[in-house]
């Protein structure tokens, strides 16, 4: 049993060097040759399965060492700490780690119906700026007025439609203050 426990604290800390070496590359080929993503089963993570191999192989030497109890028992106590590692490392790392994650990125036609402000003065045949608030930042683009009114600094607005990367903005009236209308 010592090698069983030897070979998975072992095998684990050779794991978390190359994870922290080629964990991207890692992900990558993983997910490509399951088909699975971790996203999807996040208690086959290689960080909770991987954790509790190590646990099990730590725990399994340690007990062999410092205890009285048999083989048999020692091996279940492993087994139970290993599952108690996994779900620790999967409840308090892997799924706050997941669903924390935000994204700055967005496309031009989720600016459609968002609200905004008006940050550059738009004259009415030109052109100014506004700030729109999308996902987890600001974005300032290019504007012109959609009804061809002239829309000061501080105006709170609407985007219409986008035209060649300018947006259209009309006059807000109901100040929704950066949310989708």
């Amino acid at each position: 049993m010592l090698d069983l426990y030897w070979g998975s604290l072992i095998f684990g800390a050779v794991f978390a060097v190359v994870t922290f070496i080629f964990g991207d590359m890692l992900d990558s080929a993983l997910t490509a040759a399951t088909e699975i993503s971790f996203d999807q089963v996040a208690w086959l993570h290689p960080m909770v399965l991987v954790g509790g191999i190590t646990g099990f192989g730590g725990s399994g030497l340690l007990l062999t060492y410092y205890s009285s109890f048999e083989k048999v028992e020692i091996a279940l106590l492993a087994v139970a700490i290993a599952v108690a590692l996994s779900s620790l490392t999967y409840f308090m790392y892997v799924k706050p780690m997941r669903d924390c994650e935000n994204s700055t990125g967005f496309f031009n036609a989720d600016l459609i119906g968002r609200a905004g402000e008006v940050t550059v003065p738009i004259p009415v045949n030109g052109f100014g700026e506004v700030l729109i608030r999308i996902g987890a930042g600001n974005t300032n683009q290019t504007a012109a007025s959609q009804e061809q009114e002239e829309l000061p600094a501080g105006t709170q607005i609407i985007v219409a439609q986008i035209k060649e990367g300018v947006l259209y903005v009309y006059r807000n009236n109901q100040q929704s203050g950066g949310e989708t209308v």
